[in-house]
């Protein structure tokens, strides 16, 4: 069901769900304020300028909106770094950041984003614990790290602090995430591997990556650490200067013996470096190993037994934006969580934060594999329709409860993150 505005500017939606009384709520909220047919005449001439990382910041998204609500959304894609310094120094230069949570501790106190009144979203309390209050389930323990929740709310339409409850006003509202492991290519490695100790093996010397984005790839590296039995960290999330040179001493230690072949930072390079077989082990993406199989070369997300390290994102609102334009990003914010591009991105292997309104856009069969681990009763495709898995396939890692439920960490944002930066681009330079 498309959610396009009708002549008198009211989504279908809205006039689906309930008639009168939904439009009249719908006006009632804010969602859609001003007179109506103003907003269907202008509705078209808004343009929402949107800038993240590449893995959501997809030119169907952006064909789709125009399509179902009427407004242009114009899409930047850059780096996790670019996208932090944009969003921090930049602020009239976007309406809505694409951003990962961590990045949200480094943007917020610099005063750019606005907090979102959650009442506007439609589908707030289908929202997953994991972003409300940061449990997948009830008894889940809260992993370590920048856990979205703890970053994820304020006090209030001006709150400078994050708080720890649902207050009712959102920092960033929450789109995408997954658990996030290594990448290997079985045929060229020819036996198991089940430890993040392995990216460090000197059986792959020469052969071996990590990104080189550093609230990312330091925790990657504290995985392998504690893997390897070398320390055990009271927070990896939240490492004290000692912790950082204990950490990075042990790869530089590694890459000055040649363990690592290269370090990538965007999305086509580590597909690159995995499809070329120049590397065999690596930190990684899970479109990247989509788009590495769909070249017809195998590559696993392999489970380990120390878990995952986990990200998520969220759509953050410029300061600066108001009237007709902010009520069109609440608009396309409540388009998002409707399920369609749940869909897309989790054909690519992500999940989405209201899950239950990707499954309308998804086959059962989709839905089966990718969300609850069972087998492929048919192929399974990409997004854009290359064929992906074969019938009695499983996914890499199971089911969403069994991915996210064994998550170990999160991407982080530490107290001594200057120091941390520093550190890393010295094992950089090295």
């Amino acid at each position: 069901m498309t959610d396009r505005l009708d002549k008198k500017g009211i989504s279908r939606r809205s006039i689906l769900k309930g008639g009168a009384a939904a439009t009249g709520a719908a006006l009632g909220s804010g969602a859609i304020t001003g007179f109506p047919t103003i907003w269907a005449q202008n509705i078209k001439d808004v343009t929402l300028r949107q800038f993240g990382t590449g893995v959501s910041n997809l030119n169907e998204v952006a064909a789709k909106v125009k399509e179902d609500l009427g407004f242009t959304l114009e899409m930047t894609a850059l780096d996790s770094d670019a996208v932090t310094q944009r969003a921090a120094t930049q602020p009239d230069s976007f309406d809505i950041a694409d951003i990962e949570y961590w990045i949200c501790k480094k943007v917020w106190p610099t005063g750019n984003l606005q907090a979102m009144d959650t009442s506007k979203i439609k589908n707030y309390d289908k929202i997953v614990g994991i972003f409300r209050n940061g449990k997948l389930t009830p008894e889940s323990t809260i992993a370590q790290g920048t856990a979205p929740h703890t970053v994820g709310f304020v006090e209030g339409v001006d709150g400078k602090t994050f708080v720890d409850n649902e207050s009712g006003w959102m920092t960033l509202i929450p789109t995408i995430y997954n658990a996030d492991t290594l990448g290997i290519r079985p045929d060229l490695i020819g036996r198991p591997i089940s430890n993040w100790s392995e990216l460090l093996n000197p059986e792959f010397k020469g052969k071996a990556s990590i990104l080189d984005i550093s609230s990312i790839g330091i925790m990657d590296m504290a995985m392998v650490v504690e893997s390897m039995g070398e320390y055990k960290y009271p927070d990896k999330g939240n490492m004290t200067q000692e912790e950082i040179d204990l950490t990075l001493g042990i790869f530089t230690e590694a890459k000055k013996n040649g363990q690592f072949r290269a370090f990538w930072k965007t999305f086509d390079e580590s597909v690159n470096l995995m499809a070329s077989g120049e590397v065999v082990i690596q930190s990684m993406w899970s479109p990247a190993i989509t788009a590495v199989r769909s070249q017809g070369i195998p590559c696993v997300y392999q489970p380990l037994e120390e878990g995952y390290r986990s990200w998520g994102g969220g759509i953050g609102l410029s300061k600066s934006l108001s009237g007709l334009e902010l009520d069109a990003a609440y608009e396309y914010i409540n388009w998002y969580l409707d399920g369609w591009v749940g869909g897309f991105l989790m054909r690519q292997g992500y999940y989405s934060a209201v899950p239950e309104t990707s499954k309308n856009f998804m086959s059962e069969d989709e839905w089966g594999f990718w969300f609850e681990g069972k087998a492929a009763e048919g192929d399974i495709t990409n997004p854009f329709g290359t064929v992906m898995e074969k019938v009695g396939a499983v996914r890499d890692g199971g089911s969403f409860y069994d991915r996210m439920g064994a998550v170990a960490c999160w991407n982080a944002v530490m107290d001594e993150n200057q120091y941390m930066v520093r550190k890393w681009n010295e094992f950089i330079a090295s």
